[in-house]
């Protein structure tokens, strides 16, 4: 039984970790705390590599990694100064592995962390042979990407038929943030200020994973759901009446 959550802040993101935290308390039976960035206390060239050896160098590649020195070096400037991290994905599991070694005290069940990162997370995909950004990295601890609500579930057809034509036209593929003014939709940008709202229900799926043992939620109505598009990330998260029946009885 988890009796202990404990919330790590990414202090260059738009996640409010306090908020989410005092929104958790109200909704399950356990004691629930703020920390400043994990990465930070745990940042030295031991974790750099870790992190060096698990970026994903090509989107169907499952193979990750590199011990280059430079990399590394620019991994533990990253830990050190996370405003100059960005543009690289990592493997997911990799990097909750890092992080579990370094959590404080035991890491029982009973205490979970949830770690709000920075860095745009992946998994392999077996059944298409290549990786696919994520938001949340469920276990112990239950690794949330920030950047990952941005990236990972996909944007309406619109934007990608406008990246399209843009690059049939110039040859190129305009910067996001062209796109993004440029199309009409529903869908979350860097740093939009609905970020903190739109986390709270991962975080909570975090809990509930390592509750009951239960990922997800299949309803797509419930903030317990896994959207993989913006626009049902925008339902299940921020409309509607919060929670399917079955996991309204339990946090609502």
């Amino acid at each position: 039984m988890v009796d202990r959550v404990t919330l790590y802040r990414a202090p260059t993101t738009e996640a409010d970790a306090d908020t989410i935290a005092a929104w958790l308390e109200e909704r399950i039976d356990a004691d629930v705390t703020v920390e400043d960035r994990l990465l930070g206390d745990a940042a030295g060239e031991e974790l750099a590599r870790e992190f060096a050896a698990a970026r994903v160098l090509s989107p169907y590649d499952r193979e990750t990694g590199t011990d280059m020195l430079g990399i590394v070096r620019y991994e533990q400037r990253a830990l050190e100064h996370p405003e100059r991290a960005g543009g690289v994905i990592y493997d997911g599991l990799a990097i909750q592995d890092a992080l579990r070694k370094r959590l404080p005290g035991e890491g029982g069940l009973d205490h979970l962390h949830v770690p709000l990162l920075d860095r745009v997370l992946g998994t392999w995909g077996d059944h298409d042979g290549r990786w696919h950004k994520r938001v949340a990295v469920l276990g112990q601890p239950a690794v949330l990407s920030v950047p990952g609500l941005y990236e990972a579930p996909a944007k309406p057809e619109a934007y990608y038929e406008a990246k399209q034509k843009h690059a049939l036209v110039s040859g190129d593929t305009p910067p996001r943030e062209v796109l993004e003014n440029e199309v009409d939709g529903e869908f979350l940008v860097a740093d939009d200020p609905r970020t903190t709202d739109v986390l709270k229900g991962y975080v909570l799926a975090a809990y509930h994973y390592l509750e009951t043992g239960e990922a997800f939620c299949a309803d797509p109505d419930c903030r317990l759901y896994d959207a993989h598009r913006q626009p049902a990330l925008l339902n299940a998260q921020l409309r509607g009446s919060a929670f399917c029946e079955g996991h309204a009885e339990q946090y609502g």
